[in-house]
């Protein structure tokens, strides 16, 4: 459904990702960051999604062309390690929005795992964004101090997940609330990943569609 294009970052540089356009020519857009894997088919899938529920949705390449198999989490988490969070949120993210603001729309920004974090940390240095929805991702603190997010923000959480464990995600919860931001928060009896229906052995599509509903909903609200 969507294509592939190239955009330019605010440093000028050419940067590739994956655009799904919604039907109508104003709609708003939708910043969608992909997991530790790269820009998988699922990540494709979730912004054809998006395009079909009224959005135009950019996913940047951050791993440039690289896309390691869901066995391999050695690979995967070599990928992540190497990636510079920050160039990858204030250039290539916020090249995203850019691209899709270019009509005026409003923009949102979205992730998962990894792209979970890349979304607070976005929250915090990306003017362009009007609200973020976190999936299963919470970078360090010195990466974006809660204090420092400027954008409502709506996070779903797995209470089975040894990544961003119920008490990192108690932590924030309360970073967030103490410094008075906006924040909703949804955990689900589920799996680190459970949105990504190729991973048959963590996803679950109950909470899966449930999340979706959730996220699709707050985007209308925050973006029109």
């Amino acid at each position: 459904m969507g294509t592939h294009i190239t955009f330019k970052r605010p440093d000028g540089k050419e940067t590739a990702g994956y655009l799904a356009n919604a039907a109508r020519g104003n709609a708003p857009g939708v910043v969608v960051v992909q997991e530790w894997w790269g820009l998988s088919e699922n990540i494709k899938g979730l912004c054809d999604r998006f395009a079909v529920a009224g959005f135009d949705a950019l996913a940047p390449d951050l791993y440039k062309g690289v896309v390691v198999p869901y066995h391999d989490t050695g690979a995967a988490n070599a990928q992540m390690t190497s990636l510079d969070f920050m160039d990858a949120t204030t250039q290539n993210v916020r090249g995203a929005a850019q691209y899709l603001a270019r009509n005026g729309a409003k923009v949102g920004l979205t992730g998962f795992c990894l792209g979970g974090a890349v979304t607070i940390i976005g929250a915090t240095k990306v003017p362009e964004l009007a609200a973020g929805v976190v999936f299963y991702g919470i970078p360090p603190e010195q990466a974006a101090k809660p204090a420092d997010v400027k954008i409502p923000l709506q996070a779903h959480f797995a209470n089975k997940d040894d990544w961003c464990t119920p008490a990192a995600v108690d932590a924030f919860e309360k970073a967030m609330k103490d410094a008075g931001k906006s924040l909703e928060l949804f955990r689900y009896d589920a799996e680190h990943a459970f949105v990504n229906e190729q991973r048959v052995a963590v996803h679950d599509r109950q909470a899966a569609e449930l999340a979706w509903g959730r996220a699709t909903e707050f985007f209308r609200k925050h973006l029109g």
